[in-house]
């Protein structure tokens, strides 16, 4: 399936690449019936629900590129498992301890601690291990998204994100603070969305940048969003312990801002994401789409 053509909505894809996505996955994690049998039972639960818009953002950044959807497959897929891998341990009683994810009981309320540890572990190393054996990408490429993918969920992206947030409980923090946790634990590994779609279609250092300009104000106002949907919604909607960042006595862009001036702040991001958008040449609706999709969740 070619993903240049943008005769139609994104969203009327949008299917047609969670397939290609499923497909993906289902490939790369071994049958849930291989030897040990617990350990992959419970990957494979780990993987499965959720929104994939970290997917769904690699395939619009590549669409809006003019990358055939083969060559954004691995990546879309390599983004999903640590995402994937992030919750299952930012879950454990040692980090937020939650008992729900995507309206079920978490990884190790299902199975247990041991084994929800060793799935994370395991879901790391088979996104970077997606990205090595795909041959839709040249080694140049591979190399490239490995690094900026490590490089994303490490000590200086989405683990040192997680590592400042569970030490800034109980403390005030101010703006630049939380903005720069978030960007780090949550922005990371959706402004990497951008830059493996970039490193696929082989793009130039300004289409780069604006691309990535784009992701940086998705990954903030998404966080926001977060903040707000936790003080406003309930656990039902979110699929997901509603009040936890209250209960934790964690800083928040709302209990920061206000309430109305935090959404205020989210939509002049997803506005600002929009204009980036447009400005690269080419079509931008499989990008403006997203925005749009992101913008208007309730979970």
């Amino acid at each position: 399936m070619s993903s240049t053509s943008t005769t139609a909505a994104f969203d009327t894809r949008v299917s047609a690449y969670l397939q290609r996505l499923e497909r993906s996955m289902d490939a790369i994690l071994p049958p849930a019936s291989t030897d040990p049998q617990r350990l992959h039972e419970a990957l494979r639960y780990a993987c499965e629900g959720g929104k994939h818009l970290r997917a769904l953002m690699v395939y619009a950044a590549g669409e809006t590129l003019g990358v055939d959807a083969e060559r954004l497959d691995a990546a879309a897929c390599a983004v999903e498992l640590i995402h994937a891998y992030s919750l299952v341990h930012d879950d454990l009683p040692g980090m937020d301890n939650d008992d729900l994810r995507r309206g079920r009981p978490t990884v190790h309320k299902a199975y247990d601690e041991a084994t929800a540890i060793l799935v994370g572990d395991a879901l790391q190393t088979s996104a970077f291990e997606v990205l090595a054996i795909s041959a839709a990408l040249d080694d140049a490429q591979k190399v490239q998204m490995i690094r900026a993918l490590a490089l994303a969920a490490g000590s200086l992206g989405m683990v040192g994100g997680q590592a400042v947030d569970m030490a800034s409980e109980n403390l005030t923090l101010t703006l630049a603070q939380l903005e720069s946790l978030h960007a780090r634990k949550t922005g990371a590994l959706i402004l990497v969305t951008c830059q493996l779609a970039a490193i696929a279609a082989n793009a130039s250092e300004t289409v780069r940048n604006t691309l990535e300009h784009y992701g940086r104000c998705i990954g903030l106002a998404f966080q926001i969003q977060d903040d707000v949907l936790d003080q406003i919604a309930d656990t039902a909607t979110l699929g997901k312990t509603a009040g936890k960042d209250l209960a934790q006595h964690k800083s928040t862009f709302p209990s920061l801002l206000g309430l109305e001036q935090a959404q205020q702040r989210a939509h002049a991001l997803f506005d600002e994401a929009r204009n980036a958008a447009r400005s690269i040449s080419g079509h931008a609706d499989a990008l403006l789409w997203l925005a749009d999709h992101i913008q208007q969740r309730d979970h």
